[in-house]
């Protein structure tokens, strides 16, 4: 299914941030994409419009039954000028997993990477090229009709905004401090864990609150029933090299199945690394610890790419893995993985698209 994208281009640039101080989602380009959907009509005027506000009426649904769901992907300038993008259709077809569990209609896969395409190619003087940048992609729908009361929507708007950005988390590749939360619970099997919907991440701003106030960096979310198992980061899944073994907990319904997740597990098999997807309990994580045994720790991402982890906080119990310091495979991933996005490295996997 293919439509034709109408562009409406600014009349009023806005000035480029400095590539050198950019953060995390600060700034925000000149355009964005918007496309319509109307039941019985499906989804219709795909177009490329001056980046402005949204104008909703108060009453829209989605600002009261949070019926929305996004998603998050790069583009990255290479050395000799191409746009590339990092396995862009498994963004789109997992917001249609998403969009399956929260009564949206489903996007045309192949039309909504062309949407993504087009909307970088209009904006890609926004790309920035500093080391370890990138511009961040953010397609996102919301229900749109104004009404009162808890059913599905029959209206939405599919948007696409970009952002140039650094490193998500300040300490870049360094090893970050993550706190264990023992209290809260984000998500449970049957639930929305394995989307990505705004409530999930609103579910979890409390610990994470709270966590910072610690010193910590992220929270690492145990199971919502026992409060036992490893789940996942607020922004990232998990791995844990174990007795040389690489395991990160199973995708079954409560948490994310991330992109780069199944990324760094397809490179360690790869690689010959014996890797494991199974549950992991933390008194299990702490007892290797205990004995040795565990090597090194690492959460994955499409903000971070790779971010070591060099400390955990479980009910007090502080402990620091690998010395602090970025391990064998967190550090090998991460430089083939971006050698691949940056287009320095050979993509073996069909993982790379140009825009």
């Amino acid at each position: 299914m293919s439509w034709e994208i109408k562009v409406e281009r600014t009349k009023t640039p806005k000035v480029k941030p400095d590539q050198n101080n950019l953060g995390f989602g600060d700034h925000f380009t000149d355009h964005m994409f918007i496309m319509d959907y109307t039941e019985g009509k499906g989804w219709h005027d795909p177009r490329i419009v001056p980046y402005a506000p949204l104008s909703l009426d108060p009453a829209t649904m989605v600002l009261h039954y949070g019926q929305a769901i996004f998603e998050g992907l790069k583009a990255y300038k290479t050395k000799d000028g191409r746009i590339l993008l990092f396995r862009p259709h498994k963004n789109m077809e997992r917001a249609n997993i998403s969009n399956g569990r929260l009564c949206i209609p489903p996007l045309d896969v192949d039309f909504a990477v062309e949407a993504v395409k087009a909307i970088v190619r209009e904006d890609q003087d926004w790309i920035p090229e500093a080391e370890g940048t990138s511009l961040y992609i953010r397609p996102f729908i919301i229900s749109t009709d104004p009404y009162l009361g808890v059913r599905p929507s029959f209206t939405y708007q599919f948007i696409i905004i970009l952002s140039p950005v650094g490193a998500y988390y300040p300490e870049g590749i360094d090893p970050v401090k993550i706190y264990v939360e023992s209290n809260y619970v984000r998500a449970v099997k049957g639930g929305m864990g394995y989307t990505k919907t705004p409530g999930n991440y609103a579910a979890s701003l409390i610990a994470q609150v709270e966590a910072k106030k610690k010193g910590y960096t992220q929270v690492l979310w145990l199971d919502g029933v026992e409060k036992k198992y490893i789940e996942e980061v607020g922004t990232m899944n998990v791995f844990f090299k174990i007795d040389g073994e690489i395991v990160t907990p199973a995708v079954e319904g409560s948490i994310l199945a991330g992109i780069t997740r199944d990324s760094s597990i397809e490179l360690l098999k790869s690689w010959g690394i014996p890797t494991a997807e199974r549950q992991i309990s933390i008194q299990e994580l702490y007892d290797a610890h205990a004995s040795g045994k565990l090597e090194e720790a690492f959460g994955t991402g499409t903000a971070a790419v790779i971010s070591p982890i060099g400390e955990l906080n479980w009910n007090g119990q502080v402990i620091t893995i690998n010395d602090g310091k970025i391990g064998e495979y967190a550090a090998k991933i991460y430089d083939t993985m971006t050698g691949m996005q940056y287009g320095e490295i050979e993509d073996k996997f069909g993982w790379i698209e140009e825009v």
